[in-house]
């Protein structure tokens, strides 16, 4: 069996902000394997002291190289998504391990549809899914919907408006569950079972779909989409709860 992913060291070379609250950081990583859309990796701070934690982070884009982009949400009271999205400098040491995870991926050769559902910071590794389908020029149809709480915290909110308006065959879908912008049709609130029935392809046609946010709203989705007569064994989940800090 092979041994554990070793440590690999990196380097921050551009932050992007992304909300108040969000940046994107962009990591030079010397001898990075390659990865697939949808996965994620294992971000180390060590300390002068010897002191280090680590938190796992999706990968926002697909592969570049010997560069990975990450978009981290600051967590108020955590140890390390603070310091990432306002303190990590140009040119500051990290360590990544990675890629990991091989359930929840996605490649742009897949001729099916593919639905993609967000909720939050959950967009994270399906923007990479989405940008990876650009890159390619991939034709098979992709739906993103995509559950926020305001405008103010959509993550890659001009590239998303961008992206559907150019991509052909790319939809998305955005929905507010506390306050909407002036003009949107759709009053707040959670997503519904009927409203997903909506958004979503029949059930009846061939569709692979990807979930991912916190645990209650994969939950729900995941068991709406079932409900509606999704195929459970073509809808591939990813949660988070307290980590990530």
């Amino acid at each position: 069996m092979p041994g554990p992913l070793p440590w690999l060291p990196a380097y921050l070379v551009e932050r992007r902000p992304e909300t108040a609250a969000a940046a994107t950081l962009v990591l030079g990583v010397p001898g990075w394997p390659g990865h697939l859309p949808g996965q994620h990796v294992d971000v180390r701070l060590t300390a002068d002291d010897g002191y280090s934690t680590q938190r796992s982070y999706s990968l926002a884009a697909p592969d570049h190289g010997a560069t990975v982009e990450l978009t981290v949400q600051r967590v108020a009271d955590g140890e390390v998504s603070p310091f990432l999205v306002d303190d990590l400098a140009i040119g500051d040491p990290v360590e990544l391990r990675g890629p990991v995870g091989g359930w929840f991926v996605w490649s742009p050769t897949l001729p099916t549809r593919t639905l993609l559902v967000a909720g939050g910071s959950g967009v994270v590794p399906l923007m990479a899914m989405v940008r990876a389908r650009h890159e390619a020029g991939a034709a098979a149809p992709m739906r993103l919907v995509y559950s926020v709480r305001t405008p103010d915290d959509v993550l890659y909110a001009a590239e998303l408006e961008r992206r559907g308006r150019l991509d052909e065959g790319l939809e998305i879908h955005v929905v507010h569950t506390r306050r909407a912008p002036p003009g949107d049709a759709r009053p707040t609130g959670r997503l519904t079972r009927e409203e997903i029935g909506s958004l979503a392809w029949p059930a009846t046609e061939e569709v692979l779909t990807y979930v991912c946010g916190p645990t209650g709203f994969v939950d729900q989705v995941a068991g709406d989409l079932v409900a509606l007569g999704y195929d459970d064994h073509r809808i591939r989940t990813e949660r988070f709860g307290a980590t990530g800090g």
